[in-house]
This record gives C-alpha cells, sequence and structure tokens, in this order.
C-alpha cells in the first residue's frame, strides 16, 4: 500500500471508527434534521487564464444553484506552473478534491495513487453512453489496470491560424499543401513593413506544436516501434530543415522566447499572419478580430497524403485520493460533463465537446473552426499517432530536453541532427524503463 493510502487511512479510520460508535452511518453525518449538510468541494483547473476564469465562475454559479448544499472552492493555475502546483500538492498530501487535468497527466498520477477511479459512477450515470466512446476507451488504456480515471469534456486539435484578411490581400486562395504552407509564410513576409510570415513558439510550450507539426508532415503514426522511437526520422529531419529556417528570416528573432501570448499578440495585431495553435485560441482571437479577419485550416496532409494528428489530446475531470466527498465529487464531475456543462464550456472556449448531444446542437454546427477540426477526426484517411504519455518521463523529457534543444537549434548551437537524436534517445532510455518495470512486475 501506497504511503499516501496509510496516511488517509491514519486519519480517515479513526474518524469513521467514531462514527461507527456513535450509532451513525457516513451518510446520515452528511443530514442534519433530514436535511443534506452542506460541503464544500475544492477544486483546481490546470489551464488558467482571465477568460477561462471567468467561465469556471460562469459554470461554478449554475452548479451551486442546482446543488445548492454543494459549494465549490475553485483555483486557477496558468498552464507552466499548473503541473508544479498538482505535484506539490500530491507530495503535502493536499490534493483538492477534484481538477480538470490534461490527459497526458493520467498515466503518472495513476502510477502515484493520486486518483479515484470512476467507473461504477461513470456506469451508472445515464450520460455515460452519450460521451464519445473513443475518448473513453482511450483513457482506459492510458492506465495499467484499464479502468477510467479521467471523465473527458472538451476536446482540442492543433490547426493552422491564418489572416484571412492577408490571404485576400496578397490573392492567396487557401492553404492545402505543406508546399502551399511555405509560400504563404514567405508570401506574408515584409520586413519594410514590419510584418512577418509566421511565428515559431521558441518558448514555453514548444515542444507540443513542434512534435504535432512533425508528424502531421511525415505521417508517420506509430511514436514508438519495436523499442525505437520515430522522433529522429529522416522525414522528420527533412521537415525541420525546412521548417526552422523560418526563422529570422521570415519569423521575428524573438521567436526563439516567444510563448503563447506572445505568438497569439503577434497574430491578432497584424504583426504575423500565420500561426499553428489548438481550436481553443479562438474565444482570445474573436475578442480581436472580425470573422472576416481570421480563419483555421487543418494542418496540411502528410507527404503520404493523408491527415496525421495527436491522440488524447482532451481535458479530463478527475476526482483526487482523499477527498471526504466523493458522492458531491461526482456530482460536480458529471455536472461539468453533462449536456449543459460541456454546451456552456466549449462554447464560451471554442473547443470541440466529448458530448454526442452537443456535437449536435448547432452553435457546433455553425462554428467554421470547429467543424475544420470535425473534418479531420472524421476523415476515414486520418491516422493518430499515441504520444507515450504512460511513461513518467515523458513529460519532463519535453520541458528539460526538447524545449531548451529547439532554442539551441534555432540560437545555432546545436543541428537538427543532434537534437532530433537526443530527443529520440530520452524516450528510448524511458521506454526500456518502463519495458524492465512491467517485465519485472508480471514475474510477481
Amino acid at each position: 500500500m501506497s504511503s499516501l493510502r496509510k496516511t488517509y487511512l491514519f486519519y480517515v479510520f479513526p474518524i469513521c471508527l467514531l462514527f461507527l460508535l456513535s450509532g451513525c452511518s457516513s451518510e446520515e453525518v452528511e443530514k442534519v434534521d433530514g436535511t443534506q449538510k452542506d460541503v464544500t468541494l475544492t477544486f483546481w483547473f490546470d489551464d488558467a487564464g482571465p477568460l477561462r476564469n471567468a467561465i469556471w465562475e460562469e459554470m461554478i454559479a449554475a452548479f451551486e444553484e442546482e446543488y445548492p448544499h454543494i459549494h465549490i472552492e475553485y483555483k486557477g493555475f496558468v498552464k507552466d506552473i499548473a503541473k508544479v502546483k498538482f505535484n506539490s500538492a500530491l507530495a503535502m498530501q493536499s490534493l483538492p478534491d477534484v481538477g480538470s487535468i490534461y490527459t497526458s497527466w493520467l498515466p503518472e498520477y495513476t502510477y502515484r495513487e493520486a486518483l479515484v477511479p470512476l467507473d461504477t459512477y461513470f456506469g451508472n450515470w445515464p450520460d455515460g453512453d452519450k460521451i464519445e466512446e473513443s475518448v473513453i476507451n482511450y483513457n482506459r488504456q492510458l492506465t495499467p489496470d484499464n479502468k477510467l480515471y479521467g471523465l473527458p469534456y472538451t476536446r482540442n486539435m492543433d490547426v493552422l491560424w491564418v489572416r484571412k484578411d492577408w490571404l485576400s490581400d496578397y490573392g492567396l486562395e487557401t492553404i492545402e499543401t505543406w508546399d502551399d504552407f511555405f509560400h504563404t509564410v514567405e508570401t506574408f513576409t515584409d520586413k519594410e513593413l514590419q510584418q512577418y510570415g509566421y511565428s515559431i513558439r521558441g518558448g514555453e510550450g514548444s515542444s507540443l506544436q513542434l512534435q504535432r507539426m512533425m508528424y502531421a508532415y511525415s505521417g508517420i503514426s506509430t511514436y514508438i516501434e519495436n523499442g525505437e522511437s520515430t522522433i529522429d526520422d529522416p522525414r522528420h529531419v527533412e521537415f525541420l530543415e525546412k521548417y526552422l529556417s523560418l526563422y529570422d528570416l521570415h519569423t521575428s528573432r524573438n521567436d526563439i522566447v516567444k510563448d503563447y501570448k506572445g505568438m497569439l499578440d503577434d497574430f491578432e495585431h497584424g504583426a504575423v499572419g500565420l500561426i499553428q495553435h489548438n481550436i481553443g485560441s479562438y474565444a482570445e482571437h474573436q475578442k480581436v478580430l472580425s470573422p472576416d479577419q481570421f480563419q483555421s485550416l487543418p494542418l496540411p496532409k502528410s507527404v503520404d497524403g493523408h491527415y496525421t494528428v495527436e491522440a488524447g489530446n482532451t481535458m479530463d475531470m478527475v476526482m483526487f485520493e482523499g477527498t471526504k466527498h466523493p458522492k458531491e465529487a461526482w456530482t460536480f464531475i458529471s455536472f461539468i460533463a453533462s449536456q449543459k456543462g460541456q454546451s456552456h464550456w466549449n462554447k464560451r472556449v471554442g473547443q470541440l465537446p466529448t458530448h454526442q448531444e452537443v456535437l449536435q446542437e448547432d452553435w457546433v454546427q455553425n462554428s467554421p473552426h470547429l467543424q475544420t477540426a470535425l473534418s479531420v477526426y472524421e476523415d476515414p484517411q486520418t491516422k493518430m499517432y499515441e504520444p507515450p504519455f504512460y511513461l513518467i518521463r515523458y513529460n519532463s523529457i519535453r520541458y528539460t530536453i526538447v524545449e531548451p534543444g529547439l532554442q539551441e537549434v534555432l540560437s545555432g548551437t546545436k543541428t537538427i541532427e543532434q537534437f532530433l537524436k537526443e530527443w529520440s534517445v530520452a524516450i528510448e532510455n524511458e521506454y526500456a524503463l518502463y519495458e524492465k518495470y512491467h517485465a519485472q512486475t508480471s514475474k510477481r
């Protein structure tokens, strides 16, 4: 038994014993004079900002109106520090009752026994069969016991965001191929006007976007094959030679440290004509730009002629071990993942719901950027590559090897081949440890 669970039982067992000795069941304790006892749940969000904080305030107000005996204490963390905050809370045994986390975190947190399986709750939930089966199955297969630890309520996908007015101004139609992509970037660049065709995100968060572009270009749908990573495949070398050559020629020199916010600001204020980001940035774009000024396009099809996108690009509601109110925690989780909850959240953010009935709502059907994403997901030729989220150090490799390595390439102190080789070797070494551990545990 883990130290976390031992500590949890150390505190909880005497309390439960006290209830039993006093003749009270835990369910009875939740009621006072026949009414439900007020309960406070702590809820943490892993990708906060002014807009999303406001949306959660709206969601929580709607929830508390429907369930007045449950109060939600919300805390949102910006993306670049969220994982540190959650990990620190896990180490201090002070996790919240409920959280929203990236699907890529599920393997680590289930390994560290930080999450409560949701299978029984989900199986008894009337909306259970209305959540996209593929995302539920994917979350199950990420964990060693094939249980459901995260309920996906929103789905994302990387796209190209292009200044539609620039396309018109330069007499360009659209971007369908990688040749179109590079031609558009070159055409948009006009240093006399202080405008660039593209922005390469070289700062925090660069690794995910770079990886998604690489696999979109190569069309490779296996991340690790026979213990060897496909990161340093020749097609990825070929792509990065073209892609990173744009830096400081058709991009700003400060792209080497540019993060998400800087990239969006440049796009929205006319300094850059084309960026790669996910559909979720729609909510930010539409605050500054009119519909005739911007549009989303799929990442071009691969050199093999099909779309290639990352699997598991969802966010999940989870229940953390140690919560004293699992019933109420599930009530909140299921509210967020319901038709009502998903419709409000995804409409305001601009992302894809996982609830089938929400997918049929008019606002989804009439949202061009969501239809762009759906056209890729629903294309029978589309291939999905699966990053090894199950590797405990997968995210650490991104932060400590990939992101600084990219900056070294952009600054000219490392070759593309060296960069991809180091990245690939780090993944392969971690995979070897993973295989060794599972081989040992299977003999027990």
